[in-house]
């Protein structure tokens, strides 16, 4: 049996294969003497050599095959690897290309070498032999050339996303600080026309003692009533100072249900009972225990009670507290008072905003403080009014505070 005989090409790839370690020294040397290749020259050895014996090796499979279709996977594979690497060591486009066309320039000076030396190899041979060389280096360019294009577009597609996130985030925070600042106009101008009116009905009051002796009685029961509204004023706006205040995340602790079931009845029968109003309650059995903010939740029901108790006239007052499906509890407060208008449901829970006129005492910020209150204590708020019916307020809590993040 006769071994088949070596073609022309095929033996040009293995005088590659056999001088590749010299060829890619005399390419690097290549690379670090051009003056445009800055990024080549923070590179050692290892890492300028990258991927290109791999091309090499492709090149060389293309020779034996004298059909570089054969052989454009696995080149391709190695070309996008190289584009990748040149990418993340800084490379621009025209210097991957100029290095490529560096190593088409020692691959072209090696044919020349091997065509003077081998006297079959002959002109016709050396033309195909450089026809591969440069569709393979044609190629390997090219494909190297969409990876960093690919790779810098989804670069900038990320920045862009980061950009639109931070504008975005930039718009609500201006916007922020706008209601933020519309929201302390409204305190400036509630607090003015509160104190405003306090110094009217003192002017009246002392006017009325001033003028007539007899009714100083009238006019002191005026200055005290006067003097309780403003009281409630000042402690409703220092306790949302304080919950506005207190960045800290709230402190959990598990705590009895029935216990604070027993306490809120007890703070809130006697105003309701003053009114002449029925308080039903209820509370789960089965809800033993939760883990939460004790006190913060308190003040969330009291709250909710005490808006319940000032806008109710006759009927009803109802405090439930139970379970609220899987991992959660809630607390519900329902009244049969004035209700609130459709028109009013999205701004109940702003500032200083009331559902009823003056003829009612209140300062518009008990339901401000039970949303900062829920916020903080991840609690969900809902309610159903009917106006000349009255509101249910449910608040739905984490069953342990602690789990959520």
């Amino acid at each position: 049996m006769t071994d088949t005989p070596k073609g022309p090409l095929r033996g040009f790839a293995d005088f590659l294969r056999s001088e590749r370690v010299r060829l890619t020294e005399q390419w690097m040397k290549e690379v670090f003497g051009d003056v445009d290749l800055i990024e080549a020259d923070k590179l050692t050895y290892e890492q300028l050599a990258d991927h290109l014996p791999e091309i090499l090796d492709g090149l060389c499979a293309a020779l034996d095959a004298e059909d570089l279709e054969k052989v454009e996977p696995a080149i391709e594979r190695d070309a996008r690897m190289h584009g990748l690497v040149r990418w993340r060591q800084g490379y621009r486009i025209e210097e991957l290309v100029r290095e490529l066309d560096l190593f088409h320039q020692t691959l072209a000076g090696a044919l020349e070498t091997f065509a003077d030396t081998e006297s079959g190899f002959t002109r016709r041979h050396e033309r195909r032999a450089r026809r591969l060389i440069a569709e393979a280096l044609s190629f390997v360019t090219l494909t190297s050339i969409r990876e960093v294009v690919s790779e810098r577009d989804r670069k900038i597609d990320d920045y862009t996303g980061k950009l639109e996130r931070a504008n975005h985030e930039l718009k609500l925070n201006q916007r922020l600080v706008s209601d933020l600042h519309e929201s302390r106009m409204q305190i400036t101008r509630s607090v003015v026309h509160d104190l405003r009116n306090f110094l009217n009905a003192f002017s009246v009051a002392l006017t009325l003692i001033g003028r007539a002796p007899a009714k100083a009685e009238a006019a002191l029961t005026l200055a005290h009533r006067q003097a309780a509204d403003m009281k409630q004023l000042v402690d409703q706006m220092v306790e949302y100072s304080v919950v506005l205040g207190d960045n800290s995340p709230p402190e959990a602790e598990p705590f009895d249900v029935r216990v604070l079931f027993d306490e809120l009845v007890t703070s809130c029968r006697p105003a309701i009972e003053a009114k002449g109003l029925r308080l039903k309650t209820a509370c789960d059995a089965e809800l033993v225990s939760v883990t939460s903010n004790r006190l913060k939740v308190k003040q969330v029901a009291l709250n909710l009670l005490s808006n319940a108790t000032k806008y109710t006239a006759t009927g009803e007052i109802e405090l439930a507290i139970g379970g609220a499906g899987e991992g959660h509890w809630s607390i519900r407060v329902s009244d049969t008072g004035i209700g609130i208008a459709a028109s009013d449901a999205d701004r109940v829970f702003d500032e200083f905003e009331r559902a009823a006129g003056d003829d009612i005492p209140g300062t518009g910020l008990g339901l401000a403080i039970v949303k900062e209150l829920c916020r903080v204590l991840h609690g969900q708020i809902r309610f159903e009014s009917r106006e000349g019916r009255g509101t249910t307020f449910e608040i739905c809590f984490p069953l342990d505070l602690g789990l959520v993040e």
